[in-house]
């Protein structure tokens, strides 16, 4: 019986930490979707930043167009 107690013991250790790690394991992961998902979000919001910007320039070019062409700088 000792020999017994002493392998389901070593076992209990043995299966105590793997769930340990498993927790802290789980607790990364959590904290790293956490992370991806703020970066998804940044990323989204430089995009619309990106297409707002890339609509001002197209806008200001053809002001730019229209301005050359009163003050006939470029041919109509």
């Amino acid at each position: 019986m000792p020999a017994e107690t002493e392998v389901l013991d070593l076992l209990r250790a043995n299966f105590a930490r793997v769930d340990e790690r498993l927790d802290r394991i789980e607790t990364r992961l959590g904290e790293l979707t956490t992370r991806v998902a703020a970066i998804e979000r940044d990323l989204a919001a430089m995009k619309v930043d990106y297409a707002a910007t890339q609509l001002r320039l197209d806008n200001m070019d053809r002001r730019i167009e229209r301005i050359e062409k009163r003050l006939s700088l470029i041919e109509a």
